[in-house]
Parts: structure tokens; sequence; C-alpha cells
């Protein structure tokens, strides 16, 4: 059974993007940052994306040169579409348009040991969620408070869910990323907040 694990990069209060600083990683790239996504692409898994972030991807790896790109052209990639059609001009990338409530089940269930990870697409996120098919999520905090000015909430319409804490790193000095393994015991609640 494979495994699904859901990335995401988030700030202290909970937004994954715009805000006061649009600069990629709100500027805290550095060493350790670097190291981390590298030693992830090195990781054999297979990439699971929706068709906006598929065509973000597709463009930027087409126009800007980065060295990570040749091993993500190299990783197998399936992305989840009614719109986009064949052929895709990303290399090793599969289209799918299925439902994902009967696709991602059958993905899991192949016996090849890839796990499967998402990049990006907050609207397939969501429904992994909802249908109760993320095994693992990682949450990576920045340190910034986008307060009134945020955008993109990460958490935004996702369902209740209970998380057992498997791993804590501390990246570069200040950023720390949380791995949470799903379907934790859910906490008992009190008479009082159950009231409220």
């Amino acid at each position: 059974m494979r495994e699904l694990m859901v990335d995401m990069f988030s700030t202290v209060d909970g937004y994954g993007g715009g805000g006061p600083r649009s600069a990629p990683y709100w500027g805290y790239i550095g060493p350790g940052l670097s190291e981390w996504m590298d030693a992830q692409l090195a990781e054999e898994h297979v990439m699971l994306m929706g068709a906006t972030s598929y065509r973000q991807m597709a463009e930027i790896v087409a126009s800007v040169d980065d060295p990570t790109f040749p091993r993500m052209a190299e990783l197998p990639k399936i992305v989840f579409s009614k719109t986009l059609r064949p052929p895709l001009t990303w290399a090793n990338t599969t289209l799918v348009d299925e439902p994902v409530e009967t696709a991602v089940p059958a993905l899991k269930a192949l016996d090849d040991g890839l796990p499967m990870r998402t990049i990006g697409s907050a609207s397939l996120v969501r429904s992994l969620f909802r249908l109760g098919l993320v095994d693992r999520v990682r949450v990576m905090f920045f340190p910034m408070i986008h307060g009134v000015e945020g955008e993109a909430p990460v958490f935004d319409e996702l369902p209740v869910a209970d998380l057992d804490l498997v791993g804590t790193t501390v990246i570069d000095d200040r950023l720390v990323l949380l791995d949470y393994r799903t379907g934790g015991e859910r906490l008992a609640t009190s008479p009082r907040s159950a009231g409220a």
C-alpha cells in the first residue's frame, strides 16, 4: 500500500501565499531548507497535483533554469484534470480524468512501494483530506505573521482531523517542520467546552 503525504508551507498564522512579502519562501531560503528540499527530491516518489499547479509548474520548468528541475522531470507525476488534454509537456506526467475518490484509492493500492506526495494543489489537498486518503501531513512553519494582509489560508475548508506528531525538525534555526500521521486519537471533550 502506498503512503500519501501532503506537504504544506505556512506562515505562523496559517497563510500560504501573498501577503506583505512576495519573495519565494518569504525570503527565508537558506542552506538547511535547500538541503531539505534536495533530500525530498532525491527520494523516489510520485508527485500528485491538480491542473492549476500543473500549468504553473510546467510553465516555470520550461522557462526558468533551476538545478532541481531535471530531477523533477525524472520523477513520475500524476495530474488530475478534466480540462487538460494530452500530450502534456512536462516529462513523465500522466493525466488522470477519473474522480479523485476512485482514482487515488486505486493508486494507493498499487504495490510498487513508491509513496505519493502532493505538490501545491490546494483544492486537491482539500479533496484528499475530505475523502480520508491522507496518511501523513508535514507542515513547514515560516516565522511570518501575515495578519490583516494574509492571503491563501492553507487550512481553509479542511475537515476536522486528529493527528499524531511523529517528528519535529528545526531548519536554519528559524523554520519548524512538524511531521504528523493522520488518524490520531480524538481528545476527550470537557463538559465546559462541549457546551461552548
